[in-house]
């Protein structure tokens, strides 16, 4: 850009150099739109050139030194005028002076942390991008480029199956259990309800998945929740000592891991949300946070190992007219009020 449009001025360009062979992951953009952008995990080095192309050749370009930035930030929409950056890395590529001809500038920051998964929510957005800037006495030339970095967690060491009851006294008592209480995302969740006491009338139950952002601090706080999927489990009346099998697969739907107190900014956290229907509509409901984690690619099991493996362990008998829906989403507990 040049000033009212008189002057030398030039295009940047960004490249890294691991352009053609580095994973690309698919990101929500704040519009809703999913895009491609590169993968990067924590501790891997972002290198490459940036291409200044002057748009007159012959003319020179007066600036004020070129750079480029690595930048994590988190932007709270209701705070947009303030960008919270938690990584900050900065390369000097040419001190003032003036270009006479299109010139490209090598750049590399080894090992970087990158403590966060990206992340695009209802009320706020964590990015990684490069920025390359050619400073001028008017006006600044810059381009950025985004990336996507995921976190990757081994295997939890205490992963407890989870058990709880729910009951209205002299009315309902029911029994439920989960197989374990941190899943992958990936993982299939596997469980079983145990109906013990049946007075009410229940016509319908079903499995939501909740995924609940907050945002801000003290008296500044904001909840949204968003349901992920609803899973119905059962359709009509059960009778005491009935079990319905449950089995939920993970695959396939958009989730992030779990993220609590993002740098105090902010946290994601999912929920399973049992709930009941009796036939005056009236619901019942039990509620429990789940804990969610990125496995790698390595040594990953198919899902229909995983299924049967946790078959084995958590179904017992069952009845054959009332079928499971399958689902996607982690458990860590239910609740229920």
């Amino acid at each position: 850009m040049s000033f009212f449009g008189f002057g030398q001025s030039a295009d940047i360009d960004v490249v890294l150099n691991d352009a053609e062979t580095r994973k690309k992951a698919e990101h929500k953009s704040e519009d809703g739109r999913k895009d491609k952008y590169f993968l990067f995990y924590d501790g891997e080095t972002v290198s490459g050139k940036v291409n200044v192309t002057l748009k007159y050749p012959g003319k020179r370009l007066e600036h004020n030194g070129v750079k480029i930035e690595f930048i994590g930030q988190i932007e709270l929409y209701y705070d947009r005028g303030n960008h919270h950056e938690f990584v900050s890395l900065v390369k000097d590529l040419a001190r003032p002076g003036e270009l006479t001809q299109s010139q490209t500038f090598d750049f590399e920051f080894t090992h970087v942390e990158k403590p966060y998964e990206s992340y695009t929510g209802q009320n706020v957005k964590l990015r990684y991008f490069l920025r390359a800037t050619v400073s001028r006495r008017l006006n600044d030339i810059s381009k950025e480029l985004d990336i996507v970095v995921h976190t990757l967690s081994s295997y939890p060491e205490l992963n407890s199956s989870i058990k709880m009851e729910v009951g209205i006294e002299d009315c309902l008592h029911i029994e439920f259990e989960y197989n374990k209480s941190k899943y992958h995302l990936k993982d299939v969740i596997v469980g079983k309800i145990y109906f013990l006491l049946v007075r009410i009338k229940i016509k319908h139950m079903e499995i939501d998945i909740i995924k609940r952002e907050t945002t801000g601090t003290g008296p500044n706080v904001y909840h949204e929740n968003d349901t992920i999927a609803k899973y119905e489990i059962m359709d009509g009346a059960p009778v005491r000592g009935e079990s319905i099998p449950i089995r939920l697969f993970l695959a396939g739907y958009e989730m992030t891991p779990t993220m609590r107190d993002i740098n105090k900014k902010f946290s994601v956290r999912y929920y399973l949300n049992l709930v009941l229907i009796d036939e005056e509509e009236r619901r019942y409901f039990k509620q429990q946070e789940i804990t969610l984690w990125r496995k790698g690619d390595i040594v990953r099991k198919s899902m229909s190992h995983q299924a049967i493996i946790a078959s084995q362990r958590f179904e017992g008998s069952s009845n054959p007219e009332k079928t499971p829906t399958q689902s996607n989403e982690e458990d860590d507990n239910c609740s229920c009020k």
